[in-house]
């Protein structure tokens, strides 16, 4: 009288299973999502540290003397602004966070180890003055001939300073011994 519908056998369903499993509008964002997950899992892990002939390729301001990358150190990052351009306080602002954010950009590609451990240490950031564009240059030439990663912004001149002017320098994030060797006697902005 009542009779069960036929089911299709448990091979046929696992085939129908499959299939659909690999229809392009099921394998693209799947595949999309295993790159987004495989790019999250290396950022988790820390980088390989560099070995002597991979220091050489990266440059001498790339090196890990002064940056305390595994030592355990706290690490700070120091942004120095020019005071003779007389930036408005907005302006240096602006400029510190491209400063930052440059260095930030610049080591992802090279030092992602030391970004983790600086994160890790609160991202310490100090600003500080300097008088001159000469006195910038010579802090620069210090910080790279000890180990520590710099960065330079050239303003756009879109505002308050003429095109091309160096308004701010960020050196480290690196050991803060290092860092303060480098610009411990200058003033706070």
């Amino acid at each position: 009288m009542f009779r069960n519908p036929p089911h299709p056998s448990k091979k046929k369903q696992e085939r129908e299973w499959l299939g659909v499993s690999f229809r392009p509008e099921n394998f693209i964002p799947g595949l999309i999502i295993g790159f987004i997950f495989g790019f999250f899992f290396d950022l988790a892990k820390p980088s390989k540290p560099h070995t002597k002939s991979n220091n050489l390729l990266l440059g001498k301001h790339h090196q890990s003397q002064g940056l305390g990358v595994d030592s355990g150190e706290e690490l700070k990052m120091v942004l120095v602004v020019r005071q003779d351009l007389k930036m408005g306080a907005g302006k240096i602002a602006s400029q510190c966070a491209h400063a930052a954010t440059g260095m930030y950009a610049e080591l992802m590609q090279s030092q992602r180890s030391l970004l983790r451990q600086w994160e890790q240490c609160g991202q310490a950031k100090i600003v500080v003055t300097c008088k001159n564009q000469q006195e910038m240059n010579k802090l620069k030439a210090t910080a790279e001939s000890i180990g520590l990663p710099t960065f330079v912004v050239a303003d756009a001149g879109r505002t308050q300073v003429l095109a091309g002017s160096k308004t701010v320098l960020a050196i480290g994030p690196g050991r803060k011994a290092s860092v303060d060797s480098v610009t411990g006697k200058l003033r706070l902005l």
